[in-house]
């Protein structure tokens, strides 16, 4: 008996849902500010932007990165074969905030790009795991300035 493996293909193109939902749709954030600037709210666009490239619900393969508890990050992909399930349609991959910068960003290549799933969205992945992980740092409060010099010493010393 001959399995047959039923791949998912949606009665409509990826190119022609952008081409309707370019101009008006949920993520879309619109700024009269900086000529009409236009970002995207999308989960699983990694640069924010609204463009054909990084509209995560859009594409069949996306990413997206986003913070988790105590500094950790959690990476999520889309599962091309539930396609009309949003529910079963990720798969998220939790890195710790115990792990050093260099490891989680080595993880997330692996998973973006080395497996092959998004290898044209490495630079952009790795980018946004690094500001989510500057963003979770605790703020360094700034010293106090020493006085620096002979006439500087001796001005603090006469106070």
């Amino acid at each position: 008996m001959v399995e047959h493996h039923h791949e998912h293909h949606p009665n409509v193109s990826a190119d022609l849902i952008w081409e309707i939902a370019r101009t008006n749709n949920a993520f879309l954030v619109k700024r009269k500010s900086g000529g009409g600037v236009q970002f995207s709210r999308d989960l699983y666009n990694l640069v924010n932007k609204h463009s054909r490239k990084h509209a995560g619900f859009i594409n069949d393969k996306a990413v997206g990165i986003l913070p988790g508890e105590k500094g950790s990050l959690v990476l999520s992909t889309k599962k091309t074969k539930h396609a009309n399930r949003p529910s079963a349609n990720k798969n998220e991959v939790k890195f710790g905030g115990d792990k050093s910068g260099p490891k989680i960003y080595k993880n997330v290549v692996n998973v973006v790009a080395k497996q092959g799933y998004r290898p044209d969205l490495r630079r952009e992945a790795v980018a946004r795991a690094s500001a989510i992980r500057q963003a979770s740092r605790p703020v360094k409060e700034t010293p106090e300035r020493k006085p620096r010099g002979a006439k500087a010493k001796k001005g603090t010393e006469k106070e």
